[in-house]
């Protein structure tokens, strides 16, 4: 569908056959991490209301060069000779997806996951790379963040969740944002409910 696994997972290879990268048997949960406080959400209502507990963290990643060339193409600017970087130099936007990745690992792993690094370099759409990934890895479900656009927003701009929903071929859990009022005012009623009475 237009993304690729890339083959330097932190701290995960694939196999010497080329089969899927996943070391996980029996029921597995695919959490799409991006860094964002909806993501860290995702991972905290899966690590609530999951029984499984082997997660793969996925991220992906779009090469500099290909954000440099949406954003010039979008904005009439002239792009920046990427060419001129040497083999050996690492892409940044690769660096800053593994040390996400890392972060998303080591906050699944506290609520209880046994986890699996993934990146995935996308060529095309997020939600693309995600239901490929959830393929080749052959997850039993997707749990991802979701910014919960509405209004004119939702309309200008694809859903990532929607999509999943749609392609991905497997159950999807969209967590949407924890509004910190309501937060609050949950705390509270259980506070009162808990109290005794006079």
């Amino acid at each position: 569908m237009g993304s690729e696994s890339t083959s330097n997972q932190p701290e995960t290879t694939a196999d010497a056959t080329g089969a899927s990268l996943g070391s996980f048997d029996g029921d597995t949960v695919l959490i799409a991490y991006d860094g964002s406080e909806e993501a860290n959400g995702a991972i905290d209502y899966a690590g609530r209301f999951l029984s499984t507990k082997n997660a793969y963290i996925l991220t992906v990643w779009e090469p500099i060069h290909r954000q440099a060339a949406r954003t010039a193409g979008m904005s009439g600017m002239m792009q920046h000779d990427w060419s001129s970087l040497g083999d050996d130099t690492e892409d940044p936007a690769y660096t800053d997806a593994v040390e996400i990745c890392r972060e998303g690992v080591a906050l699944a792993e506290s609520h209880g996951f046994v986890t699996e690094p993934f990146l995935v370099e996308s060529a095309t759409a997020v939600w693309s790379a995600i239901v490929d990934a959830s393929r080749e890895l052959d997850v039993s479900i997707i749990v991802a963040g979701s910014r919960a656009l509405s209004g004119w927003r939702s309309l200008l701009q694809s859903s990532v969740s929607d999509s999943l929903i749609k392609h991905s071929g497997c159950p999807v859990l969209i967590v949407p944002p924890v509004d910190e009022n309501d937060e609050d005012e949950a705390d509270t009623t259980e506070s009162a409910e808990n109290s005794p009475t006079p």
